[in-house]
């Protein structure tokens, strides 16, 4: 039989136990709380690689107007006046917002890549006149003079955007995660994604990507499969 100090003993004993046991369990959920959360969070580089597939399927689009328009067809200019105003909003507007603010500043203060970093956000301000030119133009983009005014503007902006997108791809988006902590790199991502909801609204980049998605379909390019060789 066990006494009333004994019984005492007992109880501390156990008490005593659920707390290690407690204070073991509880860290280890927190981690597996943050890891799964850190998992759901949709990372800076994937952020800023699909806002730079909007603008990649957008220079598909100026090719396939210009290219018709050329050769004679009756393509609506508002389509491309469409498309270059979404270019103006979404990619200088927003998407280079966010590099020039949140992520190019980190490869200056870290010493990487500080002299390309410096030529994209020349290309940047290059791009945005640009397309200011375009937007003006585009309304009389079926006469053929204003259209051939206009087609030098159309393919620089494609021929300086299509290797700007690619040292990002490639160079810049990749070298980031190791600039930053886990946690500031999650700052990051949650940072665009709060801009991305106060600049176009809850789902902001599915409305985007449905606009062009219908320009495209304006134009015969909202199937894939037009691009697949058919020889």
């Amino acid at each position: 039989m066990i006494g009333t100090s004994g019984r005492r003993t007992v109880l501390r004993a156990g008490v005593g136990a659920g707390l290690v046991s407690a204070a073991t369990v509880l860290p280890a959920q927190a981690q597996e709380t943050k890891r799964k959360r850190s998992d759901e969070i949709v990372s800076p580089t994937e952020i800023l690689m699909r806002e730079n597939a909007v603008l990649a399927r957008i220079l598909l689009i100026y090719e396939g107007v210009m290219r018709r328009l050329g050769q004679g067809e009756d393509i609506d200019p508002a389509v491309l006046e469409l498309s270059a105003r979404i270019v103006l909003d979404f990619v200088h507007g927003h998407h280079e917002k966010q590099e020039e603010e949140l992520v190019f500043p980190r490869f200056k203060t870290a010493g990487r890549m500080v002299e390309l970093v410096n030529v994209l956000i020349v290309q940047h301000a290059a791009g945005r006149k640009l397309t200011d030119r375009i937007i003006a133009a585009a309304p009389q983009a079926r006469n053929r003079q204003p259209r051939e005014a206009m087609a030098p503007d159309v393919q620089a902006f494609i021929t300086m955007y299509r290797p700007h997108m690619a040292r990002e791809a490639t160079d810049v988006y990749p070298t980031l995660r190791h600039l930053v902590t886990r946690d500031e790199f999650e700052e990051i991502a949650g940072q665009m994604e709060k801009n991305e909801r106060q600049a176009f609204g809850v789902d902001g980049f599915e409305k985007i990507t449905k606009k062009v998605h219908e320009i495209e379909k304006s134009i015969g390019l909202g199937d894939l499969d037009v691009f697949t060789p058919k020889g």
